[in-house]
């Protein structure tokens, strides 16, 4: 018999409280998100890239409407806080943790799940938008790495190269005959949260 670790369990769906089906519903199509086909009367949403859906409806949840609160893992809030304001979704101002508390603003060094920016559903469900771009180790298995969307695996791609960039300058500015490897090796360990080559 198999142990718990051994088991694959995937987060597939997680509920939200509203009180007006159509209203959220237009809301989330606002949000670019996928309006999936469900064999009940629920509506079911799927974020661009994700692998996990949000679902809402009559009687699916006795919680409270506005009290959920979810967070949508980005590689550049920057861009993705822009994209949602040029679409008319409002959203507060992006922010990252200082000493004293939030500090409003990306933060300068773009560490990965530092910066922030919350968005809000019609019935007050936030939305926590978190930039990660580098998982802390162990979050992601080594033979598991993939990228959500091509938008993800450019983002990656365009990190990748900044840093081979580095690496030929500090090896006399030489052509790295075995980039392919360097980025492979940069790509895998970027998202399993390792040490990068250098």
């Amino acid at each position: 018999m198999k142990k718990l670790d051994q088991i694959d369990m995937k987060l597939e769906v997680t509920v939200i409280p509203v009180t007006d089906v159509e209203r959220a519903t237009e809301f989330y199509t606002r949000l670019g998100w996928r309006q999936d086909v469900t064999p009940s009367s629920v509506a079911q949403f799927t974020p661009h890239g994700s692998n996990a859906s949000v679902h809402f409806g009559p009687d699916v949840t006795t919680a409270e409407p506005g009290s959920a609160r979810h967070f949508l893992v980005v590689s550049d809030v920057v861009e993705t806080h822009e994209a949602l304001l040029a679409a008319g979704i409002e959203v507060g101002p992006l922010f990252h943790g200082g000493p004293d508390g939030p500090v409003e603003g990306p933060d300068p060094e773009r560490r990965s799940y530092v910066t922030r920016a919350e968005l809000t559903d019609p019935d007050g469900n936030t939305w926590v938008l978190q930039e990660v771009t580098t998982r802390l180790p162990g979050r992601v298995d080594a033979d598991d790495t993939s990228y959500a969307s091509i938008s993800d695996l450019a983002a990656a791609l365009r990190r990748a190269a900044s840093a081979h960039g580095e690496h030929e300058k500090r090896n006399g500015g030489e052509f790295d005959e075995n980039w392919p490897d360097w980025y492979a090796e940069y790509l895998v360990k970027e998202q399993t949260g390792e040490q990068l080559p250098q």
